[in-house]
């Protein structure tokens, strides 16, 4: 019987999210606690990987956290960004979201469907004359580095930000009582795993998503009872809620 669930991601801002949708239709409580942070680098360690911003005539954003520490660190070396600055971002929310430090204008944000880079590359390519700055997290593999690679655009990658634990209180180690925790990284599943070592995974069934996070879970031996995305269950509140379905 699942009656507590904990997801390891903020608190949905919105009272519309379908995750309170199943808390109500299938009678469970939903905790929102990230076992994760996002730290941006000092200005003195970002300048320590001797990259210029105002070297490149276009960013490439693969989520909010990289648009924050990109313009936090441009204020603090009191840089000022050119207007014409073009912006590559992995979905529409992610260029939507650039409103919050420049003036949107469609002319310099371009946006991909998939949130992934390689649906970004067509445009990319069109514009195959830019200088492209890639902020990016302390984790993270070459795949980017190598696509660009293949299109001969001129990039390079940079550390901005770095993901840590957000460590639990004792209060809440001794108070755990959840029948149901929800990952979406590897650096969740690390996080438990630093907290709670083994003993919980014969007690907590677990969803994950992404292929990278299931297998982060997978070698941690927890039991593992939703994977997603899959094609049927595209998100992680659909895969929950049918899941929910069954059991109830």
């Amino acid at each position: 019987m699942i009656k507590k669930i904990l997801i390891s991601q903020p608190k949905p801002a919105s009272d519309k999210s379908p995750y309170y949708d199943i808390a109500s239709d299938y009678g469970v409580e939903l905790v929102f606690r990230p076992f994760i942070k996002v730290e941006g680098l000092s200005s003195k360690e970002f300048r320590a990987q001797k990259v210029s911003i105002l070297n490149y005539t276009a960013v490439v954003f693969t989520s909010r956290h990289a648009i924050d520490n990109y313009f936090k660190l441009a204020k603090e070396m009191r840089l000022e960004i050119p207007e014409d600055m073009k912006y590559f971002c992995v979905t529409e929310q992610i260029a939507l979201y650039i409103q919050k430090y420049v003036q949107y204008r469609k002319r310099k944000v371009f946006f991909g469907n998939t949130g992934k880079i390689v649906d970004l590359l067509p445009q990319m390519v069109k514009h195959k004359n830019e200088k492209y700055l890639i902020p990016m997290s302390d984790v993270h593999d070459n795949s980017t580095a190598e696509l660009l690679n293949t299109k001969k655009l001129n990039h390079t990658e940079c550390v901005m930000y770095r993901t840590v634990s957000n460590d639990f209180t004792e209060e809440e180690i001794k108070s755990f009582d959840y029948d149901m925790c929800v990952f979406f990284s590897p650096s969740g599943i690390n996080a438990f795993e630093k907290t709670f070592g083994k003993t919980k995974n014969d007690e907590v069934v677990v969803a994950t998503f992404g292929p990278s996070t299931t297998k982060s879970a997978h070698e941690a031996g927890l039991n593992v009872v939703i994977e997603a995305p899959q094609p049927e269950f595209p998100s992680m509140t659909a895969a929950l809620k049918s899941y929910l379905s069954k059991i109830s």
